[in-house]
């Protein structure tokens, strides 16, 4: 079965001063080794046997179609305002393609070795979570400064991907949409699950698969972390420091 990625290319409301600084209107077009930075996830999607077709949604569609290349199985539209309302209107379309995989523009490493290891680990979840380990990434990136999500068993940062099986995901993305501004928080998603299951994610008394499993009973649903093999799959490009860090290792000196 192929799955269909999405990739989310909008833009926050107001000016951005990070695509400003490069002469760009949105962050999706800063340049990554002389090239866009959306490019580079579109065309590791294009060039897995696991995708069928790609569907990036900005809020320009026109300035990042112009900057794409050419492949019939590629497509640009209008994204919603929010990520969240962008994927409830993907759920209630008739003309969605499922299963969804989606990822973001700035995920600028994303190589198809490993779109295809999660897309495979995924398996039947309703919905998967692409994650890195602390201690796989510091091997590689000691320096690096990153989001760390703390369990018992080990701290993980997300990857920007995530597999999404059916519309009977959208009540678990109409939960999220509460919690959208404040998502690099994860202890408000977890407070979902009651004071107790709190204390034990905030004393690390349970695992991320533990934690996964009881908001699978509380929603309905199967969720999947996907612990991704290579590291660098946990860098995005949010910041000056992280097109720093993304350009040395792409020119062999990180």
């Amino acid at each position: 079965m192929t799955h269909s990625a999405i990739v989310l290319a909008g833009s926050r409301p107001g000016p951005d001063p990070f695509a400003a600084s490069f002469g760009v209107a949105t962050k999706a077009l800063i340049p990554i080794a002389g090239e866009p930075m959306v490019r580079r996830p579109v065309q590791a999607l294009l060039a897995s046997d696991q995708i069928g077709d790609v569907l990036v949604l900005a809020q320009s569609p026109d300035t990042i179609a112009a900057i794409l290349p050419a492949d019939p199985r590629l497509r640009v539209a209008e994204s919603g305002g929010t990520i969240a309302a962008t994927i409830l209107a993907l759920c209630a379309s008739a003309d969605t393609r499922w299963p969804l995989l989606v990822t973001t523009a700035d995920h600028a490493l994303l190589d198809t070795a490993t779109i295809d290891e999660f897309i495979a680990a995924a398996g039947d979840a309703d919905i998967a979570i692409g994650m890195v380990e602390r201690a796989n990434l510091l091997r590689r990136l000691p320096q690096t400064r990153r989001t760390w999500l703390k369990f018992r068993g080990g701290a993980f940062t997300g990857a920007n991907l995530f597999a999404l099986r059916s519309a009977k995901v959208a009540p678990a993305i109409e939960q999220w949409r509460a919690f959208e501004q404040d998502r690099k928080k994860a202890w408000r998603i977890i407070s979902l699950l009651g004071p107790l299951m709190l204390a034990g994610a905030a004393l690390r008394l349970l695992s991320v698969d533990e934690l996964l499993s009881s908001l699978s009973d509380r929603l309905g649903l199967a969720i999947k972390a996907v612990k991704l093999s290579n590291p660098l799959a946990g860098v995005d490009v949010d910041k000056p420091e992280d097109h720093a860090l993304v350009e040395a290792i792409l020119a062999g000196r990180a």
